[in-house]
Order: structure tokens, then sequence, then C-alpha cells
């Protein structure tokens, strides 16, 4: 088992490479349901392998030039305080309703993919008589804003507290809200959304109360994995077809939350 759940380590980390969002998310259901770990245990434990792992794809975007700053400021700082609130709230939850919700939230995550893989992107308008300044501002990076200046913020705080509560980075959330409401191309989208999920790991991991029960040599394994995973899915990711890739790990989320959620149909 231990050896199936390094296989499952390497495959999470490529697809966060290779997919940007929605890897992590299979952190918890490999500890509880392949390794055999304590549910409330395992939301402690994947919150270093998701910050870790998506810290490592945050610095190769960084580098590339694919963070936004601002994005990370408005969204994570706000991401972050609720990550903290909601680990310290997550005693208070048995760990069958921390499951649940994790099934829920994978059901969702597999669903925003699949409606992803299908819809077909739209090309930017050409706006009549722009001349060659518009070309300069569109390469600048002046982008029309749209939606409320608190839609942001209120996405980051309830990625935040799934994050606290259930222990994933919320991408399949995050790189959405990125693209539709601060309007990142979607490279940058995914740069800024492994920084956010970094960052809301951090805070969620420090306010968990059973970090002295850790495992730490099999988690630095087991990180030490899904990082080599990354680097290796964010090289793949030039190569592969994207659509393909979303709707094959959407319907592998949707067979996953259907056994998650049957697992726990009877919250205790």
């Amino acid at each position: 088992m231990l050896v199936l759940g390094y296989v499952f380590a390497l495959f999470i980390g490529l697809t966060l490479g290779m997919l940007g969002a929605g890897g992590s998310i299979l952190t918890v259901p490999v500890f509880v349901y392949v390794l055999r770990f304590d549910p409330k245990l395992a939301v402690t434990m994947s919150l270093p392998v998701v910050g870790l792992t998506s810290l490592v794809g945050a610095i190769s975007h960084w580098r590339a030039g694919n963070v936004n700053v601002r994005s990370v400021l408005s969204f994570g700082v706000v991401a972050m305080a609720a990550a903290f609130a909601g680990a310290r709230a997550s005693v208070f939850l048995a760990a069958g309703t921390q499951l649940f919700l994790l099934g829920v939230a994978m059901l969702t995550a597999a669903v925003l993919m699949l409606r992803d893989s299908f819809r077909t992107p739209r090309p930017m308008p050409a706006t009549p008589g722009a001349g060659p300044d518009a070309g300069r501002a569109s390469a600048a990076g002046e982008r029309p804003r749209s939606g409320s200046p608190l839609a942001l913020p209120l996405a980051g705080l309830f990625v935040g507290a799934l994050t606290g509560i259930v222990g994933i980075g919320g991408g399949f959330i995050i790189v959405p809200a990125l693209v539709l409401l601060a309007q990142l191309p979607m490279r940058e989208a995914v740069g800024t959304s492994l920084t956010v999920i970094t960052m809301n790991a951090a805070a969620g991991f420090a306010g968990q109360h059973r970090l002295r029960e850790l495992p730490l040599d099999f988690l630095l394994v087991f990180g030490g994995v899904a990082m080599a995973g990354i680097i290796a899915g964010t090289w793949l990711a030039r190569f592969l077809h994207q659509r393909t890739l979303k709707r094959a790990f959407a319907a592998l989320l949707l067979v996953l939350a259907v056994l998650v959620l049957w697992q726990n149909r009877a919250l205790p």
C-alpha cells in the first residue's frame, strides 16, 4: 500500500503541473482510503504536501512572469485568514462531515472541469480604429476589470475556509475566479493560483490542531515525489492536449467523489 501511495503522490504532482488545479484534491482521499490514515490527521497531513508541491510550481511560474502580484494580494491575504480560521474551526466538525464536504468539493471540481473542457475559447475582439496603441496597451497588461471589487476577496474567503476545513488547495475555484473576475490570461491565472494555494496551505497548516502527530519521514518522501511530479507535469503540459486531460481527470474525480459521498452518506 505504501508503494501505491507514492504512485498516487507522483500522479498528484503530475496532474497539478499539467492542469494547474485539481491534483491536490486527491491528497486526502489517498491518505484516508489508500494509506488508511485517520481522516482528521489526513487533512492536516495534506496541507504541507499541497503547499510545498504548489510552491515548486509557483516558483517556476514566477520566473516566467506568470504571477499577478495584485491578484495574489487581493485574493491570497483574505484566503490565508480564512484558511487559518477554517483549520481552527475544523476541530468542531466530525471526520465524516469533513469527508462529506470533501466529496462535494470533488464533485464541484469535476463539473467545473468538464464544463471548461467543452467550452470554446473566445477570440479577443478587435476594437475598430484602436490603432497600434491598442496592441501596446494589451501587451502592457492593461485589461478591463469586471464585476464587483469585492468578488475576488469573497472568493478568497470561501476557498480559504475550504482549504482549512478539508485540506485542499482549491485551484479548481481559484483559476476560474482569476480568469473571470480578475481578467487574467489562463497561464497567468495558473501561476497566481499556485501562489495562492501555497499561502492558503501554509495558513491552514498553522491553524491545525494535530501537528505533533504528523509522520514527518513519510511526508517528506510523499511530498518529494509529488514535487518531482509537478516539475515533470509542468514540462509535459507543453506537449499534451489540455481538453483531453481535463476530461479524463474530471471523469476520475466524478467516480472518486461518488465513492467518498457514498462512504460518508450518513454523517456521524
